[in-house]
């Protein structure tokens, strides 16, 4: 290959990395909000939920031509998003018991938002993965089938395991009311 075109190549991969972090970047923009929600409800705290998002946002920068050819980025992020919550290498100071005294900002819905905040300190009190079941599909609204495909278990799992959490919330509400 002549120096010429050895140049030219050059260019043009630059030009292609340039336009894939620009994706990225825009990818960013446009979905971190949902993605911190997201590791906010898992995590409880607002610092441990950021530090939360930006290891996955960088995981997901690493490989993002991969994630990028992905059938839906987001569901790839939320996916990294969830395991590195769920492997337990959080920080030492991160403990399953939170109480918070709100939540952050949200999308109006139809319901109402005591609730949620009621049930809050019984979910942050769940083991991780059956507060990743409990926040996907309850608080995301995710299907069995997406979050097992984001969790890397079987549907079945996720059954067993939100009822588990769901199990768990009846008896801890119960205690309390």
């Amino acid at each position: 290959m002549g120096r010429r075109q050895a140049g030219a190549a050059a260019v043009h991969d630059e030009a292609r990395r340039g336009a894939a972090e620009a994706t990225y970047e825009e990818f960013v923009v446009a979905r971190s909000p949902a993605l911190y929600r997201t590791a906010y409800l898992l995590t409880g705290q607002q610092a441990d939920a950021e530090d939360l998002l930006q290891s996955a946002l960088v995981k997901v920068y690493v490989g993002w031509r991969k994630v990028a050819a992905a059938r839906s980025p987001e569901a790839y992020a939320r996916q990294v998003l969830v395991n590195s919550f769920v492997s337990g290498r959080r920080p030492a100071r991160f403990t399953r018991e939170r109480l918070v005294t709100s939540l952050p900002d949200r999308g109006a819905d139809d319901v109402d938002p005591t609730d949620r905040l009621s049930i809050w300190p019984h979910v942050a009190a769940l083991p991780p993965r059956q507060r990743a079941v409990v926040v996907l599909r309850y608080y995301e609204s995710l299907s069995e089938v997406e979050i097992a495909a984001t969790l890397g278990c079987a549907r079945g799992t996720v059954k067993s395991t939100a009822s588990a959490a769901l199990a768990t919330l009846r008896t801890r509400m119960g205690e309390t009311s």
